[in-house]
């Protein structure tokens, strides 16, 4: 029997996702440092001060409009996405991109063709380069909170960034055997050889993900399909471990789990039909591990998406259900034309 989504207003949906996704921020509060909650409240003001700007120069009510918490979703989603030792502007100006740029460019809530969080988080990476992939946080060695409000005000010394474990297979492990890479300090602490602490916050993302599988925000198709793309597709090609990233390392190492739950489901830029949805999850996984493993970025979840997000027109024509008894009439109007 095909799932459907429980019928819910605007807000309560948000909302319902807000909270799926605490637990996820709370794990990287603790394995990445204060770092993310900065991050995670200059981009709650901001997000909410984009939004009151552009319903005011549209002319449209705010109060309304903020209380549905998309804007605030947007701005968490590119927090949470953005590297934990992130100066200040660097998340206001995402956060900007999200809202301006993604979302009320093209009419507002329900308008926008692609995910906003992740066109933010594109352009950031190709303006921003340096910024967006150097400042992300060692897990061994979270900063202290003075040290982490120095780096949210751009203060910060070096010392305590590194780079992340799918930016390690593709420059430090290269040509290193599979035992000498477990001997990488941060596969050596890791409890399933991946990466010491990420793996938590990926599976707490999962148990936040679960929550919303069961109040029936969203369904199995986009979870099942990304996920199940992306295991296949690195499965099939670690023939050889010594010079392929493991499978298990694509899921809990990067933003899979936080991408399959979180950013694939957004409603608006994704397909509509289950099996639309199926499609577009199966496209992002492809995309992902073709980038990864080919392209200049590790992580590739935004310009997979973002391409996908072009496709979906296409994918939603194909896949569209179709009506019942449809043909039938079409037949039998034009039998007596």
């Amino acid at each position: 029997m095909m799932q459907r989504l429980r019928p819910q207003s605007t807000s309560a949906v948000m909302y319902t996702v807000l909270i799926a996704l605490c637990p996820g921020a709370v794990v990287s509060m603790w394995v990445y440092g204060m770092g993310v909650l900065f991050n995670m409240l200059i981009a709650t003001v901001s997000a909410w001060g984009f939004e009151a700007l552009c319903l005011r120069l549209r002319g449209r009510p705010i109060l309304p409009r903020l209380s549905d918490h998309s804007a605030l979703l947007t701005g968490w989603l590119l927090a949470l996405s953005l590297p934990q030792a992130a100066p200040w502007w660097l998340v206001v100006a995402g956060v900007g991109c999200a809202i301006v740029l993604g979302k009320h460019l093209y009419g507002g809530l329900g308008h926008n063709p692609v995910n906003p969080a992740m066109l933010a988080y594109a352009l950031l990476l190709v303006s921003a380069p340096v910024s967006m992939t150097t400042l992300w946080v060692d897990p061994l060695n979270p900063p202290e909170i003075t040290l982490a409000w120095s780096a949210f005000l751009g203060i910060a010394p070096d010392g305590y960034t590194s780079a992340t474990v799918l930016d390690l297979y593709r420059t430090e492990f290269i040509g290193l055997t599979q035992p000498e890479m477990q001997n990488h300090p941060l596969l050596a602490q890791s409890v399933f050889g991946v990466a010491a602490g990420t793996e938590w916050v990926a599976l707490a993302y999962f148990a936040g993900g679960l929550g919303l599988l069961a109040c029936r925000v969203i369904t199995w198709h986009i979870p099942v399909g990304f996920l199940g793309s992306l295991l296949l597709l690195s499965a099939l090609f670690a023939i050889d471990p010594d010079t392929a990233t493991p499978p298990l390392t694509h899921l809990l190492a990067g933003a899979s789990l936080f991408a399959a739950f979180f950013i694939l489901t957004d409603p608006v830029s994704g397909a509509t039909s289950p099996r639309g949805r199926l499609w577009f999850a199966i496209g992002v996984g492809c995309l992902t591990y073709l980038i990864r493993t080919f392209g200049q970025y590790p992580d590739a979840i935004a310009f997979a998406v973002l391409l996908m997000n072009f496709a979906v027109p296409m994918i939603d024509h194909y896949t569209r259900p179709r009506i019942v008894g449809r043909d039938a009439s079409v037949r039998g109007s034009g039998g007596l034309s």
